[in-house]
């Protein structure tokens, strides 16, 4: 272990090796990698641990600097663990480099379907008596890393000393079709408020998805920039300040050329790094199989769903007047074409989409029964994750409390850190 320190924090970098597959312990092991952090002067003391769950699929945890957003909170009581979920960060990267090293396509599927969050919660049972000395821990779950701490709540209850959930409480039986169903009438809410917010990005948007159709662009970086991929620029809409970062990039599209607009190196330098999966390549691959249960398939559920509102069709929106339409949370077939990062991967993604023995992911019985104090932020109208499906799923967990906030984006535990987790701990605790 490597021990340093940072601005009011003192780290502690930890390597593990758990199974590919916990159904084969003895079978291939791969690496976990976590930080523990503590608070300076604390590093002796005897803390409770939590253990922090990012959001995604496909992403590592996120790389603070000393005690930032909700950190000097927890800090205050806790040691800190901040796991790269496996496939993540440094745990065993999965990406189109490494991918090739199982194999074809029909491997890489099937090594990719232990990358879900059964795979990861026993990840962290696997951990956690080596680090607590076999105490539970709490579980502070971000999006993605809610349903994760969900599944804890259905099948490792016994781990479990409380479990904080922001903005990340999943349906427990919706299929992906009925996840998108719910999720296009968002988006549009979302796009016509910053539309709203921003009239000037109307145009904007439309002269950018207008000259893409006219003139198909490759970034300096390889990436095809078609309408649609322009489209999804829409994802970032859903955090708190989203709207205004969206702006500021629409507004330097174009720059004058001897050949007449063009749009520029940096606009182009800009988009490529909001769109590309290249840091985060199995949250592409992986962000409908999240949704898998049962025998049927997920089978591009965004993109089939898409059909059912047809006014997100670019093509249809250049033709008549009115705002280009943008797209949230959605991946989609042409993902694995226009990214250089996905390209490779295209066939892996196909068989994915067409797995259909996807194991169940929450026991309703089991949470009915809960004894493990849960509290969970559920954003009003968040673009990510349904709020009627969080508050279903909410009076389906015995004794959660939830907080119901406007006050924040999908974000807020980074945008509002120390106050979220704070009313959390509270809730939990029964304090409030």
């Amino acid at each position: 272990m490597t021990r340093y320190r940072q601005p009011g924090t003192v780290q502690t970098d930890h390597r593990f090796t758990v199974p590919l597959d916990h159904a084969d312990p003895s079978g291939e092991q791969i690496e976990l990698y976590a930080r523990e952090v503590v608070a300076a002067g604390r590093e002796d003391s005897d803390l409770p641990w939590l253990v922090y769950l990012e959001g995604g699929p496909g992403f590592g945890a996120r790389r603070f600097v000393g005690q930032q957003a909700w950190l000097g909170r927890a800090l205050r009581e806790f040691r800190v663990l901040l796991l790269d979920q496996r496939g993540t960060g440094l745990s065993s990267p999965v990406n189109r480099q490494t991918l090739p090293l199982r194999g074809g396509p029909r491997e890489q599927a099937d090594h990719l379907a232990h990358f879900r969050a059964d795979s990861i919660v026993r990840d962290c049972e696997t951990v956690r008596p080596r680090l607590t000395g076999g105490a539970p821990w709490t579980v502070l779950g971000q999006s993605f890393g809610g349903f994760c701490a969900t599944h804890y709540l259905s099948t490792a209850p016994e781990g479990l000393a409380t479990v904080l959930i922001t903005g990340g409480l999943p349906s427990l039986h919706a299929h992906a079709d009925d996840v998108y169903r719910a999720a296009y009438p968002r988006i549009e809410r979302k796009v016509a408020a910053h539309y709203a917010r921003y009239p000037q990005d109307v145009q904007r948007a439309r002269d950018i998805a207008a000259h893409l159709a006219a003139h198909p662009t490759v970034t300096p970086s390889g990436y095809t920039l078609t309408p649609e991929a322009f489209q999804s620029l829409g994802l970032g809409l859903g955090v708190g300040d989203g709207s205004h970062q969206l702006h500021h990039l629409l507004e330097g599209a174009f720059v004058p050329t001897p050949g007449g607009p063009a749009l520029s190196d940096a606009f182009l330098e800009n988009v490529q790094a909001a769109l590309s999966f290249a840091g985060h390549p199995l949250y592409a691959l992986l962000h409908e199989s999240i949704y898998g249960q049962g025998q049927e398939p997920t089978a591009w559920a965004a993109e089939r769903v898409r059909a059912e509102f047809p006014r997100f069709d670019a093509a249809a929106a250049l033709a008549g007047d009115g705002p280009l339409p943008l797209t949230g949370e959605t991946i989609h077939p042409w993902h694995f074409e226009v990214d250089p990062a996905l390209r490779p991967l295209r066939e892996t993604a196909e068989l994915l989409a067409a797995r259909t023995d996807w194991a169940p992911l929450y026991d309703p019985a089991r949470l009915a029964a809960n004894e493990v104090p849960v509290a969970a932020a559920v954003y009003h109208d968040d673009m990510y994750v349904d709020t009627a499906h969080s508050l279903e799923t909410a009076r389906a967990i015995r004794g959660l409390r939830t907080w119901v906030t406007d006050e924040f984006e999908h974000d807020g535990v980074r945008a509002g850190g120390p106050r979220v987790l704070d009313r959390l701990l509270a809730l939990a605790r029964d304090e409030t």
